[in-house]
């Protein structure tokens, strides 16, 4: 089994680090780590730090840095703009789209999207997105923690700038001829793929992604939940550009 992570503000210059704070209490409380395990800690920008354990307190682990590593940003990077959606799929989707590699992901305020993210409810909306990609980060080892960017809920047409400057960008449709898995994809810059809500994308959004330069595509002849078409669509991303 591999070494848990954990993520720190900023790794230590020096050669020992007491990990505390919601960090240590869960490494030392929940997962119960003990002197002589090992640990990874990562700073969510590509640096990493192999680390032992020396000493166990109360929340609290001593660690003595063993070796330390980085990892290079992904290129290219793939952004997901993700259809706000109701109750707790949206946490679902940001979960699994981080744990396949997801780099970044963009709340959308899309026309049928049935939860509103407004005012402060907003607010923690993201904050929880935010939290959820933080935690599947962790459980995948990831040394990039993925940004949940924007406004709490982006507009449609902060949407489609963000497609127009893109390497690629694609907009994943039921009704679409092209298949994701022969687009053509970009060496570098970002891969911006839309995923709409429950209820689909309106056909004004569809026009103006186009306009845009997007294309829409579909994964196969099924209809998969706005939860889960993420993170199949990365998945596909993954293995064609090599990072599966």
């Amino acid at each position: 089994m591999s070494a848990p992570l954990f993520l720190v503000e900023a790794l230590p210059t020096g050669d020992t680090l007491t990990l505390d704070g919601p960090e240590g209490r869960h490494a030392a409380t929940v997962q119960r780590l003990r002197v002589g395990e090992e640990l990874v800690l990562a700073d969510g920008r590509g640096g990493t730090a192999a680390a032992e354990v020396t000493a166990v307190g109360k929340g609290t682990l001593d660690t003595r840095i063993t070796s330390r590593g980085y990892v290079d940003a992904p290129v290219p990077r793939l952004v997901v703009v993700q259809g706000i959606a109701k109750g707790d799929r949206g946490e679902l989707a940001v979960q699994a789209m981080t744990e396949v590699g997801v780099d970044e992901i963009v709340p959308w305020a899309a026309s049928r999207s049935v939860a509103q993210w407004r005012g402060d409810r907003g607010v923690r909306a993201r904050e929880k997105w935010a939290a959820t990609a933080r935690e599947a980060a962790k459980q995948a080892r990831r040394a990039w923690l993925p940004v949940v960017a924007g406004a709490p809920d982006e507009s449609t047409t902060t949407v489609t700038r963000r497609l127009a400057g893109a390497g690629a960008a694609f907009v994943l449709h039921e009704e679409a001829e092209e298949r994701l898995s022969t687009a053509e994809l970009p060496e570098t810059g970002e891969i911006v793929l839309v995923v709409g809500p429950e209820g689909g994308i309106a056909p004004a959004e569809l026009s103006a992604f186009r306009e845009a330069g997007a294309h829409p595509v579909r994964l196969g002849p099924t209809v998969l939940r706005t939860s889960t078409a993420g993170v199949a669509a990365l998945s596909v991303l993954a293995a064609r550009l090599g990072r599966w």
